[in-house]
């Protein structure tokens, strides 16, 4: 009877010692893993592709999002606490951008997959 399963419990040994060799440490993973659940909620992707042309304002990408500027800066700390976005203050007025380029490679690279 074929129970689907495998009768071998390894076929690569050498893959499977190089794998466990360059694992990502727990810590990174479960880092990277809220960065991707971040981004996987369209108002924050909305967020982190309007700020890739340069910095916006609570207000301008409030009026952008159609969304409250209490809503929109609930949205930013979550993005700010992952290093995605970072503000600026000039005057009374704060802006936000991409925490660095690294970001934008991110979402450019994205793109560049669901389009081909």
């Amino acid at each position: 009877m074929d129970t689907g399963r495998c009768p071998v419990r390894m076929i690569h040994k050498e893959r499977v010692a190089r794998a466990r060799r360059d694992a990502v440490p727990e810590k990174d993973l479960a880092f990277l893993t809220r960065v991707y659940k971040a981004l996987a909620d369209a108002t924050r992707l909305k967020i982190a592709m309007a700020l890739a042309d340069g910095e916006m304002c609570v207000c301008d990408l409030a009026a952008f999002l159609n969304l409250s500027e209490s809503a929109v800066s609930h949205q930013l700390r979550l993005l700010k606490d992952l290093s995605l976005v970072k503000p600026r203050r000039e005057g009374q007025v704060l802006y936000y951008g991409l925490d660095d380029a690294h970001v934008l490679d991110f979402l450019r690279i994205g793109l560049e997959h669901i389009r081909e």
